[in-house]
């Protein structure tokens, strides 16, 4: 998935650039009917197969709660009825890694173990079988530019939840130390968001929906700028 600039507008001082994203799925062709066939797929797909089988729920429209955070775990529960392999990829949390590879090093070393502690479930046939999804994510400016952070508070429960996924997820994805693009702004200010800045640190999008992290986000806001809850 190639880079792309960051909320930060570049070209426009400190100001804040808004804007919104679509993840786009590409079918790869490749597929994996058996736990061995999903390792070896693993170490071979793009980067981008990673991020979406992790991250491309959230922006897919649902009615129900998730079952399981990634596609890896629902595959095994209810591809391969491995419940204890579905348990174990299932508590992966996408943002205890700062690259994708060490991510796929993660998923891989989970199914190797899982091989390792029976032969018989390298002969187990999965349906349906795992078909490998590369992602794209498409980027769409608002024309929307904020100068002060009192204005994204005002903002923040309004915006789009693809916006909120691009903000505060993908970003992780474009800079340095995972951060997210409202903390990167506010720390290029004048030091005075401290707190704000721990709040939004300490929030975990992976674990829920993007309603509920767009709610978390707008309550460390409204906290730190109370005349706009």
């Amino acid at each position: 998935m190639p880079a792309v600039e960051s909320g930060a507008d570049k070209a426009n001082g400190n100001q804040f650039a808004v804007k919104d994203c679509a993840l786009i799925a590409i079918a790869t062709g490749k597929k994996a009917s058996t736990l061995p066939e999903l390792r070896d797929g693993l170490q071979m797909v793009d980067p981008g197969c990673i991020y979406y089988h992790f991250w491309g729920g959230l922006l897919q429209a649902r009615f129900e709660e998730r079952e399981y955070n990634n596609d890896f775990a629902s595959w095994a529960r209810h591809g391969l009825h491995d419940a204890p392999l579905a348990e174990r990829l299932a508590v992966i949390d996408p943002t205890d890694f700062h690259e994708l590879e060490a991510l796929r090093r993660e998923v891989v070393d989970i199914v190797e173990e899982r091989l390792d502690e029976s032969e018989t479930l390298a002969w187990n046939r999965a349906v349906p079988a795992f078909e490998f999804i590369h992602s794209q994510i498409v980027v769409f400016d608002t024309h929307r530019r904020l100068d002060h952070p009192r204005e994204l508070a005002e903002l923040v429960r309004h915006l789009s939840t693809s916006s909120i996924f691009y903000h505060f997820i993908d970003a992780r994805r474009r800079m340095d130390g995972g951060r997210n693009d409202f903390s990167a702004w506010l720390a290029s200010l004048d030091g005075r968001y401290t707190s704000l800045l721990e709040r939004l640190g300490a929030i975990d999008p992976y674990f829920g929906n993007l309603a509920e992290l767009r709610e978390q986000i707008a309550a460390a806001f409204s906290d730190c700028f109370p005349e706009n809850a």
